[in-house]
């Protein structure tokens, strides 16, 4: 058995050293920053900054739909059919099925738009707050969010980062399941700010 406990045993190695360096944790263990297109990550939710209407748009919302098939688009209409005829509102959270994609579900929430939003500040806390306990309702071990509103929502990525950090933080106190959060970004340059927090 030598030869396969020695294959098990690199293959884990490899694996740890992928994590580590894609990766970058706070002092609880519990918060990672990843370089990646959020339609990959193998989480339990991934959640989609979505349009109101739910049904798909650009950036991250038409990159989901895409990548999780008419699945999700299905259990969108069906929502909007019944629950939320006048579209998803700003800072609510819903969950859908991943369809196609490796995550379980797809949590869809709605960003503020930086400009014209009455409370930009609270709407983006809720986004994370609202989308962190329906994972957790949900008994998801682990979650990935994008840079909510920081697109053509024009909100301050460093603003952004500190409001998603601090709401974040606060709110794993209150989850029994999620152990762990990973902000994913597109470009590396774009994660800068939390990188700061997280160090």
């Amino acid at each position: 058995m030598h030869d396969t406990i020695y294959d098990i045993a690199k293959t884990l190695c490899d694996h740890s050293q992928n994590i580590s360096d894609n990766h970058q944790s706070n002092t609880n263990g519990k918060l990672y920053i990843v370089i990646a297109d959020i339609t990959t990550m193998e989480v339990d939710a991934i959640v989609n900054a979505a349009n109101s209407s739910l049904l798909g748009g650009g950036g991250v919302d038409g990159a989901i739909h895409r990548a999780g098939g008419k699945a999700i688009l299905k259990e969108c209409r069906f929502l909007r059919e019944t629950r939320y005829t006048k579209g998803l509102p700003v800072g609510e959270a819903i969950i859908t099925t991943a369809g196609e994609m490796s995550a379980k579900y797809v949590i869809h929430t709605v960003g503020p738009k930086y400009t014209s939003d009455s409370d930009p500040k609270k709407h983006l806390a809720s986004c994370y707050e609202n989308s962190l306990l329906l994972a957790d309702r949900y008994k998801c071990t682990s979650i990935a969010f994008p840079a909510i509103s920081t697109g053509i929502f024009g909100y301050p990525k460093e603003e952004a980062a500190q409001i998603a950090y601090e709401t974040v933080v606060k709110t794993l106190n209150r989850c029994r399941y999620v152990k762990e959060v990973y902000f994913v970004f597109y470009h590396q340059e774009d994660a800068v700010y939390m990188e700061r927090l997280l160090e």
